[in-house]
């Protein structure tokens, strides 16, 4: 396992980051426990949460993914695990979280802090994220900006100061921003340097084969500023392992909840699909190994997030990652690219 700094801050993170979306409602406490084991046994030291999984949050659930990562945490020293996790922004409808939040101001981000440190059993927290921007902006499969759906946000400035006071209590670390585009993270990191407060450290957005959006923009607003991707979703919800092309009605979060993935219910997604994975078997590779070796591969990313729902598909997935692309199929990925370009924005 490679180890490196998380953007400009001191925290030495593995090269894959694990995953926890389906602690709490596709894996048991027990299931989660053991993929944490294997993970850390294959030298992860770095975990991603978020009050609001698992997912698809809802009410009956919320916060349990915490509190699964907090009864292993329990068991090894704190400092031995980076763990990050993410406070719920408005425009998600969700009325359980703090009765649905307006804003990102200061007592949203407070109460959320506070109530993660306790389902998380510990006094601080590496990396706090924004798990999606107050304002208006495209989101989870939104294509264009739309200038008419305008409304009220917390200021930027505002957001970083409330992160700022609780750096310096000592219950957060670093801060990172989560679903971001340029505008958003140029913002926060004008608002640092000018107010003297702590600087974005990491971005993490949805990054695969069939979303490289952010190589247009953010990747050079990343490597200038000194903040690493954090990408999920490595696989497109599963549709770049290839198995719903035979199958659409595959086992997966797909078809289990069919209303969660309609970033990749797009048209040009299974030809895509279908060339990736042609690829892939033509030079002996899983489409699956293909496509996270892709992204392990790309010089902005800072840990690459793997989700599983058992050991055995962890482990595969780690396996990948050690999995060196050579020129030629690095050339042929961007040549399928260039033909369906960013199909799953």
């Amino acid at each position: 396992m490679d180890f490196r700094k998380l953007g400009a801050s001191d925290l030495q993170v593995s090269s894959v980051c694990l995953g926890t979306m389906t602690f709490g409602q596709q894996n048991s406490e027990s299931e989660a426990h053991a993929q944490l084991d294997a993970a850390f046994a294959r030298g992860v030291n770095f975990i991603d949460a978020a009050e609001m999984y698992p997912v698809p949050a809802r009410a009956e659930t919320y916060g349990r993914t915490e509190s699964i990562v907090g009864s292993w945490l329990r068991g090894r020293p704190r400092d031995s695990v980076v763990l990050a996790t993410k406070v719920a922004g408005p425009g998600r409808n969700m009325a359980w979280i703090r009765g649905g939040p307006s804003s990102l101001d200061r007592s949203n981000i407070r109460a959320a802090v506070e109530a993660s440190l306790t389902r998380l059993g510990t006094d601080y927290i590496d990396l706090y994220q924004l798990h999606w921007p107050a304002r208006n902006q495209p989101m989870f499969g939104q294509w264009r900006f739309e200038p008419e759906h305008e409304r009220p946000a917390t200021p930027i400035e505002e957001q970083l100061v409330a992160l700022a006071e609780l750096v310096a209590e000592g219950k957060i670390r670093y801060v990172g921003l989560s679903n971001e585009h340029p505008w958003g993270l140029l913002s926060f990191l004008r608002a640092a340097d000018e107010l003297g407060l702590p600087r974005v450290v990491s971005v993490q957005n949805a990054f695969n084969l069939l979303n490289r959006v952010f190589e247009q923009s953010l990747a050079e607003v990343c490597f200038r500023e000194r903040v690493s991707l954090l990408p999920y979703s490595v696989l497109g919800f599963g549709h770049l392992s290839g198995k719903y092309l035979d199958d659409p009605g595959a086992q997966g979060r797909i078809s289990l909840f069919p209303a969660f993935g309609q970033r990749y219910d797009k048209p040009g997604v299974r030809p895509a699909v279908a060339a990736y994975a042609a690829l892939a078997r033509r030079y002996g590779m899983a489409p699956a190994e293909m496509a996270i070796a892709f992204v392990a591969a790309q010089p902005f990313v800072g840990s690459v997030i793997l989700g599983a729902t058992s050991v055995a598909q962890l482990e595969a997935n780690l396996d990948a990652c050690d999995l060196l692309l050579d020129a030629q199929v690095m050339q042929e990925i961007d040549a399928i690219h260039l033909q369906f370009s960013s199909p799953a924005p």
